[in-house]
């Protein structure tokens, strides 16, 4: 099929090819040496394509993919929040705030897009990834399929609206899955809501031809088609009834008690979990995902997320989980508070109390 970069989008060498081929405009994350983590610069690029696109009639549908072969996305680029924190050279902080900002924006636009947002879920997809993906309108995982939404080990929030998919997923799995950072295979991610269709990696370059061509049948058809292709069990639905004793408790300590009572190698690992993130990131999660059951939309969702994960960055929290994992990697954060007992419920609330004038998140209409 013909195919042409859009004119007024980066060159192929930039961190995110974007153009057309056929019917489809295509937007390919670029940088596989980083798993294709998520840059400002991209974030700014794709809601430009985006715009653009949903007034072209040549365009009747999207397609978003990753280089090479090893992730979609492994998240956002949080190096970069970190390294402007560690130099003292983000004032109020404007460069994160600006990140979340437009990145929250590009997920509400993904969600309400009038077009078919079409999401290859091949390989890791995480934190900033999910938010690119799973708010689309189909969403195709394969068997190499590793999704996670693991915030509260850098002592964030699951954000990206994945407070928003955690709060609609199937019974207790939102609380399992946002408060361990949990990985997901393909059919997990299926069976907690996160995606759509599954098929084998081997056969995603097809699809996107098919998807392409417009004489490759309509959009609803071609679905239609991998509606009927089987999905491998979930071992998420196995464990659902573990899941549900621990995660219906009411507090993130009588999780941490009523997993120590188990000898399931799942009940430990959470056990563990729930011992070693920040104690912070934690309750203000489990808050979040049952918060948001009660939201009316997406967007209200990601209001709440954007106040939490700007305060955590202004408190140091977010700061000294990417130290302690992704930096110096001694696996030794200091969060504050220590313990979850330390955690009031007065500190819980001053976090999700509005931001200062002005500095609220905002939605507009296209």
């Amino acid at each position: 099929m013909p195919s042409d970069l859009d004119p007024l989008m980066p060159a192929p060498a930039a961190e995110c090819l974007i153009r057309r081929e056929g019917r489809a405009g295509r937007i390919t994350l670029h940088r596989p040496d980083a798993l294709n983590a998520l840059t400002y610069g991209m974030i700014t690029d794709i809601a430009a394509a985006l715009t653009r696109w949903r007034a072209d009639p040549a365009v009747q549908v999207v397609i978003l993919d990753g280089s090479g072969d090893r992730a979609l996305c492994a998240g956002g680029d949080v190096i970069s929040l970190y390294n402007a924190s560690a130099r003292g050279t983000d004032p109020a902080p404007q460069l994160a705030a600006a990140f979340w900002r437009d990145e929250y924006r590009l997920n509400a636009a993904i969600k309400r897009y009038p077009k078919p947002y079409v999401a290859l879920m091949d390989g890791v997809v995480m934190g900033g990834g999910v938010g690119l993906s799973a708010h689309g309108r189909y969403r195709v995982v394969t068997e190499k399929t590793m999704l996670a939404m693991p915030e509260t080990a850098i002592g964030l929030v699951p954000d990206v609206g994945g407070t928003w998919l955690l709060a609609h997923a199937q019974g207790r799995f939102g609380e399992y899955l946002g408060l361990t950072g949990a990985r997901m295979d393909g059919a997990d991610a299926i069976q907690a809501g996160f995606a759509d269709f599954y098929m084998p990696r081997a056969d995603l370059a097809g699809l996107a031809a098919r998807l392409v061509d417009d004489r490759g049948g309509s959009i609803e058809e071609t679905f239609d088609d991998l509606a009927d292709i089987p999905v491998p069990p979930s071992r998420l639905a196995e464990k659902r009834e573990l899941i549900t004793a621990i995660f219906a408790c009411d507090s993130v300590e009588d999780m941490h008690r009523a997993a120590l009572g188990y000898t399931d190698p799942l009940a430990q690992r959470v056990a563990a979990d729930l011992a070693s993130k920040s104690p912070k990131a934690l309750k203000l999660t489990l808050a979040a995902i049952r918060g948001a059951r009660t939201l009316p939309t997406l967007e209200a969702a990601l209001t709440v997320e954007y106040r939490l994960v700007t305060r955590l960055y202004d408190d140091g929290e977010f700061p000294e989980g990417i130290r302690a994992l992704l930096v110096e990697k001694d696996r030794s954060p200091r969060w504050s508070p220590s313990k979850l007992a330390d955690v009031t419920p007065t500190l819980l609330a001053s976090y999700f109390q509005p931001l200062p004038a002005g500095q609220e998140l905002t939605f507009t209409e296209p």
